[in-house]
């Protein structure tokens, strides 16, 4: 994956797979928060309902409620939406959340090309990236795939760091 930032800030790259896929990240706008709390219920749904916690209302309000653009990018592929990710500052590092990507681009090669970009971001800091993903979501091993370690877990969430500059598995 080749990644170029932008003149307006934005960052670009392409996925090698089949088709190449071309993907940018954009800095995201309050009128963004509607389709990212959908975009969670899809992508959510699966294991929400496997661990007995999917609820339709509460899946897309907790987005609502923690949103925040100015953390938060857009990632945008052939000029549509296909997801979002959030880096938060946090205490002695930083926090990764709402990292969702449309299901017909999973699997794709996109996900590990974002996480690269934005793990590449936060490493420039030196400092540790927090997560949490939920019990037997597929998503952990994307982010084991990248260096995050299991820290602590309870029945329904898995709490993952990755020390700064950690370099991911083979893919």
């Amino acid at each position: 994956m080749d990644a170029s930032t932008g003149a307006d800030g934005t960052l670009s790259g392409q996925v090698a797979a089949d088709r190449p896929i071309e993907w940018r990240l954009r800095p995201a706008e309050p009128a963004d928060v509607e389709a990212i709390a959908e975009l969670r219920a899809i992508v959510m749904r699966p294991d929400l309902e496997r661990l007995g916690r999917f609820d339709e209302h509460r899946v897309r309000q907790r987005l609502r409620d923690s949103f925040s653009p100015r953390h938060t990018s857009v990632i945008v592929v052939d000029g549509a939406f296909a997801g979002s990710v959030t880096v938060r500052p946090a205490e002695g590092g930083r926090w990764l959340e709402h990292f969702y990507l449309a299901p017909d681009l999973q699997g794709r090669g996109l996900g590990s090309a974002v996480l690269r970009t934005v793990l590449e971001r936060i490493d420039a800091d030196r400092v540790p990236v927090r997560l949490n993903v939920l019990q037997g979501s597929a998503a952990r091993r994307l982010y084991e795939r990248h260096g995050f370690t299991v820290e602590d877990q309870d029945p329904i969430d898995v709490s993952m760091v990755r020390r700064p500059g950690v370099n991911a598995l083979p893919t």
